[in-house]
């Protein structure tokens, strides 16, 4: 066996299965910033999903015209964190009773919805929404839709947050 072929396999055996977990739950910055703390998460990108325009920019999503959810696509480990924990944390970080809102940003593209890659996900998706309905006093209006293509947003708005100049994300968890 070549040294080439050696070192192939040995990556080849340690390359880690990953699984994609996509969420809308408002502005997309404050998302991406909660799911990259949690262990096992080994990637997010923001972008949008849902639409009906090919590619679009924030400006169009914003304009409320494309159909389109600011979502976080989160890439996972599931041998590290499990789809079910990922949900779970989710509902922690947005109100899911409120319809085609988070707080200040109001418009169908911050409405909450898990963007469902399988079957089996919105399964998931759908047990742990109405595991932790007694969490809230109104009901929870999250939807659970079929995966459709994910539009990366433009490059300023990824790791948004992680990146401003002053640790913006550290001020505001008090770190």
């Amino acid at each position: 066996m070549s040294a080439n072929a050696s070192t192939t396999e040995t990556r080849s055996a340690t390359e880690t299965r990953t699984e994609q977990a996509t969420f809308g739950a408002g502005c997309f910055w404050q998302v991406e910033a909660a799911f990259q703390e949690l262990p096992g998460v080994v990637d997010t990108a923001v972008g949008y999903e849902g639409g009906h325009v090919d590619n679009p920019t924030y400006e169009q999503v914003c304009s409320g015209t494309t159909g389109h959810v600011e979502v976080c696509q989160v890439t996972f480990d599931p041998t590290k964190v499990s789809y079910e924990e990922l949900v779970e944390k989710y509902l922690e970080i947005h109100d899911p009773t409120q319809l085609n809102r988070q707080g200040l940003d109001v418009g169908y593209q911050y409405r909450s919805v898990v963007f469902a890659q399988s079957d089996e996900q919105a399964e998931v998706a759908r047990r742990v929404i109405e595991g932790a309905q007694d969490r809230f006093r109104n009901p929870i209006v999250t939807a659970i839709e079929t995966a459709q293509p994910f539009w990366r947003a433009e490059e300023y708005h990824q790791c948004y947050l992680q990146n401003r100049s002053g640790g913006l994300m550290a001020r505001l968890l008090g770190r």
